[in-house]
């Protein structure tokens, strides 16, 4: 982020909702950025922050060790809203009373608006609201009013106008509380005075200008898989270095069926510098006897690393590494001494060796997947291509649980594809955000003309979702289903039973692994 663009800094205290406070803001062309309530904020000092948002959290400020911020924090002309959690901090803070109540209040509530300006302008009177705490403001600190109500809450909002300081005790950023939206933007724009002037154009301008800046004339290595994440990194470096951008696309031998000639035909015409490169023998060597995720991660990441410098190797010149990091990635990968911790490291965060030789550039790491899909139709890709489904760096290694082999590998790619196959057949397959088939540990017995079998058990998974922070089980017809299940078990020799995962995000991922 180039530091004109004014930015909102969402200070994370744990909250399940803290990525869709950043969706919201987002949605209003404001960037911003989460980061951990104990990061060094120093580092923001040359960037145009106009506000804070304090995120909700699993903890109680009554709680000795809660998570908490330095009184010099508050100090500032920045606003600041506190939401749940973070507008109890601001309570304690500044010497308001809060007791923990009996019971948790969860769920739906209904709001009222006792001052009808400020914050709440242009907010009905009465309005639900989605309530998560388990403490309770009984006495105001000095200098703040409240500002509006639950049926069972006095003080379900607050504000201090002169220090420019607010709190909600409900969270405004979830889809149950249908005023939030405009409640966020009246932060936004009324109090904090934003523009709201983060675009996509605005974003490939800033983009290409700082890899100008960073990279000159050098070359640049970029792995490149043929999804939409790293073909639009691809096309966002050609914009800033053309031909000085080479793209090294690797065989991991973990592609599904076909991928490796498909997406070389398919790259091949989007006039981009491809080096095509089959590794697959060294991946699934070093993969070998390996059954941990987190293992199979990093020795994917680590040997990812390996070939992409030996290719920049025989390149030569290349001092720098583009990857196609998204910002659920990182925010995924990251780990504090806080309430929240590491969900999963994926390939392109958590799998970095210590020491690389080249320097990392990853341009789309601070969007979310439906921007880089918007950013992809501004730079020309078209929607067949948007529209197809997220697959992970580490590919089939994390759809297979346990070991990984070859055999394997191929069992899921014949499975992987009937699937597929059947989604565009019955025209679904744009309705859904991803899907994919998982091999599991297990084998169970079954009956094929009238033998006994033991074999292989496979989930399939299908979820819908806008930017893969949350998502929801796919309500695929039980028609189409069946008939999946029976044109795998029929054609893939080594399967005998099919399930399907209806498992939400959360508390499941969307990957297994």
């Amino acid at each position: 982020m180039t530091a004109h663009h004014e930015m909102i800094l969402i200070l994370d205290f744990g909250s399940q909702y803290t990525q869709l406070i950043a969706r919201r803001v987002r949605e209003a062309k404001v960037y911003c950025e989460i980061v951990p309530f104990n990061a060094d904020l120093g580092q923001y000092a040359d960037k145009n922050v106009r506000g804070y948002i304090l995120s909700g959290g699993p903890s109680s400020v009554k709680d000795p060790d809660a998570p908490k911020l330095e009184a010099s924090f508050y100090q500032t002309d920045r606003p600041i809203l506190g939401i749940c959690y973070g507008m109890q901090l601001i309570a304690e803070i500044f010497g308001g009373d809060l007791v923990r109540s009996e019971n948790r209040e969860y769920g739906r509530a209904y709001f009222n608006v006792l001052i009808e300006q400020g914050l709440l302008s242009g907010i009905p009177h009465r309005s639900p609201v989605w309530m998560s705490h388990g403490d309770s403001i009984v006495k105001l600190p000095e200098g703040f009013e409240i500002i509006g109500s639950s049926d069972s809450l006095e003080a379900a909002a607050i504000a201090d106008t002169g220090r420019n300081l607010y709190g909600l005790q409900f969270h405004p950023e979830v889809h149950h509380t249908p005023e939030g939206k405009n409640i966020l933007n009246t932060f936004l724009f009324d109090i904090c005075r934003l523009k709201g002037d983060w675009t996509t154009e605005s974003f490939i301008e800033s983009t290409v200008d700082r890899v100008k800046s960073q990279v000159g004339k050098k070359s640049v290595v970029l792995g490149i898989s043929g999804g939409v994440d790293s073909t639009v990194t691809a096309l966002l470096l050609s914009k800033a270095i053309g031909k000085n951008l080479h793209a090294v696309f690797v065989n991991n031998g973990l592609l599904r069926k076909n991928e490796f000639e498909d997406v070389v035909d398919m790259l091949s015409k989007l006039d981009i510098n491809l080096h095509p490169v089959d590794a697959s023998d060294l991946f699934l060597e070093r993969l070998s006897g390996v059954s941990d995720p987190e293992k199979k991660r990093k020795i994917i990441g680590a040997t990812f690393i390996d070939v992409f410098e030996q290719q920049a190797e025989k390149i030569g010149g290349v001092q720098f590494l583009a990857q196609g990091t998204l910002y659920p990635d990182v925010i995924e990968s990251v780990s504090f001494k806080g309430p929240s911790v590491t969900i999963k490291s994926h390939h392109n965060v958590g799998g970095l060796k210590e020491r690389m030789s080249l320097q990392l550039i990853e341009p789309l790491r601070e969007l979310f997947k439906d921007e880089v899909r918007e950013l992809g139709r501004k730079l020309g890709l078209p929607d067949t291509f948007i529209g197809r489904h997220p697959f992970p760096g580490p590919g089939l290694a994390v759809r297979i649980l346990g070991d990984v082999t070859k055999e394997r590998c191929d069992l899921l790619r014949e499975v992987d594809a009937i699937y597929i196959e059947e989604l565009h057949k019955n025209g679904i397959y744009d309705d859904i955000w991803q899907a994919f088939a998982v091999l599991l540990p297990v084998s169970a017995v079954g009956v094929m003309g009238d033998e006994r079998t033991y074999e292989n058990v496979v989930a399939l998974r299908a979820v819908t979702s806008v930017d893969g922070m949350t998502a929801d089980w796919a309500r695929i017809g039980s028609d189409i289903l069946a008939h999946i299940s029976n044109r795998i078990i029929r054609n893939v020799r080594g399967v005998n039973r099919v399930t399907y995962d209806i498992s939400s995000k959360p508390p499941a991922t969307i990957e297994w692994e």
